[in-house]
């Protein structure tokens, strides 16, 4: 019996005739009964659907007509039934950002990939690092900061020579952006269960910025990640090219 898929695509005009071709050949079922949700775009379309269908426990199987596509499978129109039925399934769990703004104000957002905290102007930023509430850093003089789940480290932290991470290494890696003091500081591996608090000093002079997947706050003055375990998110993957086997190849090419 085949499933009962729910597609979606991106405005990309490739997404969006794939999407046409799909339904005309598969039917769509409507989201709230829906068994899969089929996504059709990059990975930063992917992410959009996973928080737009959080906490409804439903498995994405992603198709990639974008220009990155390391959380997706290769397109194709052919054999998308057996494929979905064969496909191996990744359980992620987002981090959860608590940032507080210059304004006093507080503001939440979850990120799959990673949460990343950046300059917003000329001069660089001076973060201090606390880990379970102790000071593991006085003072980083750098471009940024991120902390990276494993699904998210072959993204923003890989570009940033932070390091790949097995999917089922319960750990997260927290990776300086262009270092400045210590200048051959590069990050360090931290257990999924901790809460890193990351503090900007002089934040008036030095302004820095939050990010979450894509949804920022401006001049934050103090911001708290950690897993979000209560949080899940069910990625598919055609059998044989698990999101485990993805990452492992990333490193050998």
């Amino acid at each position: 019996m085949k499933p009962a898929v729910h597609f979606t695509a991106s405005h990309a005009e490739l997404a969006q005739e794939a999407l046409r071709r799909l339904i005309a050949r598969y039917g769509d079922t409507p989201l709230a009964e829906a068994e899969i949700v089929v996504a059709l775009g990059g990975d930063g379309f992917m992410l959009q659907t996973l928080h737009a269908i959080q906490g409804r426990d439903l498995p994405v199987y992603g198709m990639n007509r974008g220009t990155v596509g390391f959380l997706m499978n290769r397109y194709s129109e052919e054999g998308l039934m057996p494929r979905l039925t064969a496909a191996e399934e990744a359980v992620l769990n987002p981090l959860r950002m608590h940032a507080t703004s210059a304004d006093g104000a507080s503001h939440e957002a979850l990120a799959i990939n990673e949460v990343s905290l950046l300059r917003e102007g000329p001069q660089a930023a001076k973060l201090r690092i606390h880990i379970d509430g102790k000071m593991r850093m006085e003072e980083l003089v750098c471009d940024g900061a991120l902390i990276a789940t494993p699904a998210g480290s072959t993204a923003y932290n890989y570009s940033a020579h932070g390091p790949i991470l097995p999917i089922g290494s319960e750990v997260l890696a927290l990776t300086a952006i262009a270092p400045f003091r210590p200048r051959r500081w590069r990050g360090a591996l931290l257990p999924k269960t901790a809460e890193v608090v990351i503090e900007v000093l002089n934040p008036d002079r030095r302004p820095v910025m939050a990010d979450a997947d894509s949804r920022s706050v401006r001049h934050v003055t103090r911001v708290a990640i950690r897993s979000a375990s209560d949080v899940r998110h069910r990625l598919l993957f055609d059998s044989g090219h698990g999101l485990e086997e993805r990452l492992l190849r990333e490193q050998f090419v």
